[in-house]
């Protein structure tokens, strides 16, 4: 039988950096989406989130 692992995934009160490449908008912008939606759903606030934007990847650390 395979273990489950459960938690209360909260992110409330704490702060995230989120770094998109321009290069593949299109595609780049609809991950961007899906973060904001998971640290939403997870109890993060709007204004604890920093989106950087960059030319490509190489420039994301």
């Amino acid at each position: 039988m395979n273990k489950q692992f459960e938690g209360m995934l909260l992110g409330k009160g704490l702060k995230f950096g989120i770094v998109v490449s321009r290069f593949n908008e299109f595609i780049t912008n609809k991950l961007l989406e899906g973060a904001q939606d998971a640290l939403r759903r997870h109890g993060v606030n709007k204004e604890d989130v920093d989106i950087t934007w960059v030319p490509g990847s190489f420039e994301i650390p």
